[in-house]
């Protein structure tokens, strides 16, 4: 479980009954996350119905004081995000999902597989956008279907993993 901005804590068994789930690695301080924000809560929103068959969430796993649970609080309200907006204190989500940098985005089935993980499109300004992975790759997992492109790399910031140190053995 993680704590979202809304005050509640999440799990991804909350969203049995969704047949896609798109989890978005972000944070508040990469300006490549800040820029797909609009473009994130447009897929949120798209998907808002209550009876939708696809879930949109958004996990924060960066330790910096920008990107600390207020700070998503303050973040969540001033853009008025429609999707819940979780805190990977531990990072441990990201380390299992893998994620590498922000934004990135999975799509997970209705069997919770990975069939997409990379980019949200290919284009981080948002000016010149001819391939929307993740909506294809939702279209795909709507219809009991692989995509046609399973990973890209995406384009953002590093996450910013705390180093765990090694114990003597």
């Amino acid at each position: 479980e993680l704590p979202g901005t809304d005050g509640k804590q999440h799990s991804l068994s909350d969203l049995k009954d969704k047949r896609v789930v798109v989890v978005a690695f972000t944070c508040n301080s990469c300006p490549y996350a800040v820029d797909y924000e609009d473009r994130l809560n447009q897929l949120a929103q798209k998907y808002a119905a209550a009876d939708s068959a696809v879930a949109v969430v958004a996990i924060n796993v960066n330790k910096a004081e920008k990107d600390a649970l207020p700070a998503m609080i303050e973040r969540a309200r001033e853009k008025k995000f429609t999707f819940p907006y979780l805190y990977d204190e531990s990072q441990q989500i990201a380390r299992d999902f893998g994620a590498s940098r922000t934004p990135e985005f999975f799509v997970l089935n209705a069997d919770r597989k990975i069939v997409y993980m990379g980019a949200m499109d290919d284009d981080a300004t948002g000016k010149e956008i001819k391939q929307h992975f993740v909506a294809d790759a939702i279209a795909a997992a709507l219809a009991g279907k692989l995509p046609e492109t399973k990973e890209t790399v995406p384009i953002g910031c590093n996450v910013r993993y705390e180093r765990t140190r090694r114990t003597k053995r």
